[in-house]
């Protein structure tokens, strides 16, 4: 019955012999709005964000970054490993990151949800960490960018990962960009 209705009307569309594709416009992606994560959103995205992240560390690790390295629409993935500011043991992450000079950029987004992510929490109490991209693993000091560095940064992240304007909508906190410097 569904099929029968065929695609939206309100997006242009284009046709090819036997297909149908939508053809979205940019500002549409732009101006929606989405949703605040629910609370039991928030704990079955917590978990899966724990499960994922374990296998993408492992098949990271076992590839040289071969598998693993890249996340939707093609954005790098590296994985930063943080000291807990609980434990004070080693806690590993994979996250997309921006490649700025010698620097490394992160977004703290944990997809819109109502809280910083960990790893983010752990650099702010200790910005010590290690940075691996591919096989190379580098010593690096993280620090949360200034209001105009991440201003002069985001247009260049939501290239890179065009969710994180989403994300930022979703949520009422304000998404840390954190940037990482070589230790000399």
């Amino acid at each position: 019955m569904l099929a029968a209705l065929g695609p939206p009307t309100c997006f242009p569309r284009l046709e090819f012999t036997g297909y149908t594709v939508i053809q979205l416009e940019p500002a549409v992606m732009s101006e929606r709005k989405l949703p605040p994560w629910t609370p039991s959103q928030e704990r079955v995205g917590n978990v899966v964000i724990r499960i994922m992240s374990a296998l993408n560390i492992w098949a990271y690790r076992m590839s040289g970054g071969k598998i693993g390295g890249r996340f939707l629409r093609g954005a790098p993935v590296c994985l930063v490993t943080t000291t807990g500011r609980k434990s004070g043991q080693p806690r590993t992450a994979p996250l997309l990151y921006l490649a700025d000079g010698e620097r490394v950029v992160l977004v703290a987004s944990k997809g819109g949800m109502s809280k910083h992510p960990v790893w983010y929490l752990n650099l702010v109490a200790n910005p010590r960490c290690s940075v691996e991209i591919g096989r190379e693993k580098r010593a690096m000091r993280a620090r949360t960018a200034s209001a105009e560095e991440k201003a002069a940064l985001w247009p260049r992240l939501v290239a890179m990962y065009r969710d994180y304007d989403d994300y930022q909508s979703r949520t009422d906190r304000e998404i840390p960009v954190v940037v990482l410097d070589p230790v000399a």
